[in-house]
């Protein structure tokens, strides 16, 4: 029961992006499409669990004047893993979050999760709560690519989906703003608002 509690408080209770505004440059730069935002989000992810696993199996070694860099240099291997990878499968994805792959080495999320939870559970707990926050953090960044992409360009994951009237040449009528910066801040703000109201309720 524990186990499925860790897992679920990643998705609301403790959403990274929703509750604890962690990690808030690449949500805002990088959800301009619900694509953006799921590559972004599972990379994370897969940082988020395999640096949990490797700092809670080292822990005990690890002398606690370089433990934070030590969590670092574990955290850095894995976004190295995940950077090249991604260049070699998904180029395109690789070339439209750039900057923000290398950029998982210095999230607050994966580092604070390193540090506040595997170093003191076991491999188990550790891999359970990394993924748990990761995808709770992979969900907030998809929601928030999506409504972007939705009312910024009429579609999601490139799937044309009209809501808004068209022009006399046919073409959609769009809320340009909303895949731009500006767009990223609204949008955020209305989810975290809806999101608290739903807690209150």
């Amino acid at each position: 029961m524990s186990q499925l509690k860790n897992f679920s408080k990643g998705f609301i209770k403790d959403n990274a992006v929703f509750v604890q505004l962690l990690g808030l440059c690449p949500t805002l730069a990088v959800t301009s499409s619900a694509e953006n935002g799921l590559g972004m989000g599972l990379a994370t992810t897969f940082v988020l669990v395999m640096a949990n696993i490797v700092v809670s199996l080292v822990k005990n070694q690890i002398p606690d004047k370089v433990r934070i860099p030590s969590f670092i240099v574990i955290i850095a291997s894995f976004v190295t893993i995940v950077d090249l990878s991604m260049a070699g499968f998904l180029p395109t994805l690789h070339a439209s979050l750039g900057i923000f792959i290398p950029l998982i080495v210095v999230n607050c999320l994966v580092l604070g999760r390193a540090e506040a939870f595997a170093s003191k559970n076991n491999i188990g707990s550790s891999a359970i709560d990394g993924l748990g926050m990761g995808l709770g953090f992979a969900f907030a960044l998809t929601l928030l690519g999506a409504v972007r992409e939705l009312l910024g360009a009429g579609s999601i994951f490139g799937l044309d989906i009209p809501i808004f009237p068209v022009t006399d040449k046919g073409a959609p009528i769009t809320m340009l703003i909303f895949v731009l910066a500006p767009g990223a801040f609204i949008v955020l703000g209305y989810l975290i608002a809806i999101i608290n109201q739903l807690k209150k309720s």
